[in-house]
């Protein structure tokens, strides 16, 4: 009898406590500039990457971040317009929250496959509001740490020939895919949604085109392609902020499915989008430009975004450091139960520059990357992966002696017929002159054909180097 009056005055006392109002910080607005807004009253209780909730005249709540602090008050970003907010205008901190929880972060639940989602877990799909999972992920969580995550898996499947073949992939890698404007990055994108051999699927449309969308979900992924999916869209029109926040939702999300042993597949197109984003958000708070226009902060938040994609922690590991034992209990080539997450994330180069400073700096990053070449795509040859031009740095762990050794026949006999294409165009070559350089002028062409492949069809890594073997052998 005691026992259960005790549970149930702890039972009123919860409830009471819930019932209890949070704490409510309020400020007000000082000035506008730009994309900025200055916060005055709250400098002392809040840090870089706070919330805060904006009250517009007419009254519309608009979420927004706090970014950097000058002279005494808070400088923040909105995550809407900025429409209707002046000087005056309430600030509101810790007492009203946004739908994903203060802090930036995201309650993924299972139940989210198959969803259109903004970064800040609103549904963008119809179908009502995004049921909560058991608890919520920071969008800016620390990669695992180096010396504790998995180590690369097997070779995935990803259904491209000319990447199966010549940039071939491990479970958990990441890959840049570099191109320019109308090259095709959309259309193997697609192909690499629909076709990959991964049990979950997380699309990031960082600043695409609006109309976009719905052919990508619908045309491309399809009703099965969407159902294994969750799909993170802000479009070009959205605040900086709230495109920059597409990534971390992104990644956030993944790591969900990660974190349950599964084999995850990250597309995020794209990074560079994601760094001009970036680029306005320092801009506006004042950081000084420094490489074509780029502030410092964008080259430091590269790396920390980038480097938590890619294998996750064993669960032995996470054991042992939660007892405080031993650290590592199996071999690091079984490390069983941990999930990875394979990236793939788009650069669109400026101008075709492939050296400009965004490309520059995620090629040192990745762990290799693919060159979407215009003259391939102007010739008709789809995807228009230039192979000499790509790498996968893993490949030497991967592929079997067999199957390396016919992708370096191929990587020889394009190269050769590279060199020789002027002097044979022009008729200065005369045949029978050099055998090597005979060979490659007869199965360069039966090697283009093998790598020509329609957004329908789906190459498996087997039937990949069985074509290439059949390409680069004579008769």
């Amino acid at each position: 009898m005691k026992r259960t009056c005790l549970i149930a005055q702890a039972g009123a006392c919860s409830a009471a406590l819930r019932a209890l109002l949070p704490l409510r910080l309020e400020g007000r607005v000082s000035g506008l500039s730009g994309l900025v807004v200055e916060v005055d009253g709250l400098s002392s209780h809040l840090s870089v990457g706070d919330r805060l909730t904006l009250e517009a005249r007419d009254r519309r709540s608009v979420p927004a971040e706090v970014v950097a602090f000058r002279q005494g008050r808070a400088q923040a970003m909105p995550f809407a317009s900025l429409d209707g907010l002046g000087p005056g205008s309430r600030a509101l901190a810790c007492g009203e929250r946004l739908a994903i929880g203060g802090g930036g972060s995201l309650a993924v639940s299972d139940a989210w496959l198959g969803r259109v989602l903004d970064p800040l877990g609103r549904s963008l799909d119809g179908q009502g509001p995004l049921p909560p999972g058991p608890r919520t992920r920071k969008l800016r969580a620390s990669p695992p740490h180096a010396t504790d995550r998995a180590r690369l898996g097997p070779p995935l499947d990803l259904g491209v020939r000319a990447l199966n073949c010549f940039a071939t992939c491990r479970d958990g890698q990441r890959l840049g895919l570099f191109a320019g404007s109308g090259v095709g990055k959309s259309t193997l994108l697609a192909m690499l949604a629909r076709y990959t051999a991964c049990d979950v699927a997380v699309l990031a449309l960082v600043g695409e085109r609006g109309r976009e969308v719905r052919e990508f979900m619908e045309d491309d992924l399809g009703p099965d392609g969407l159902a294994r999916s969750v799909v993170v869209v802000a479009t070009s029109d959205s605040p900086p902020l709230l495109r920059r926040e597409a990534a971390y939702a992104a990644m956030t999300v993944a790591e969900h499915f990660r974190d349950q042993g599964k084999s995850v597949l990250l597309l995020m197109d794209s990074v560079t989008r994601f760094c001009l984003a970036l680029r306005e958000i320092g801009l506006s708070a004042g950081e000084p430009p420094a490489t074509r226009g780029y502030p410092p902060s964008v080259f430091a938040e590269l790396p920390r975004l980038l480097e938590r994609a890619g294998p996750g922690v064993p669960p032995s590991v996470s054991r042992g450091r939660l007892t405080g034992t031993a650290v590592r209990t199996e071999p690091a080539h079984a490390e069983a139960g941990a999930g990875r997450i394979t990236a793939l994330f788009t650069v669109l180069v400026e101008g075709d520059d492939h050296n400009e400073p965004v490309a520059d700096a995620v090629r040192g990053i990745l762990d290799g990357h693919v060159i979407l070449d215009r003259r391939i795509a102007e010739g008709g040859r789809y995807p228009a992966v230039d192979v000499l031009r790509s790498l996968s740095r893993t490949v030497p762990g991967c592929l079997e002696p067999e199957q390396a050794a016919v992708a370096a026949r191929a990587r020889a006999i394009l190269a050769l017929h590279a060199d020789m294409a002027d002097l044979v165009r022009l008729g200065a070559y005369r045949a029978g002159t050099d055998p090597a350089v005979d060979e490659a002028v007869a199965l360069a062409p039966r090697i283009e054909q093998a790598l020509r492949q329609t957004r329908t069809q789906r190459s498996s890594l087997a039937e990949s180097f069985a074509l290439l073997r059949a390409a680069v052998t004579p008769g």
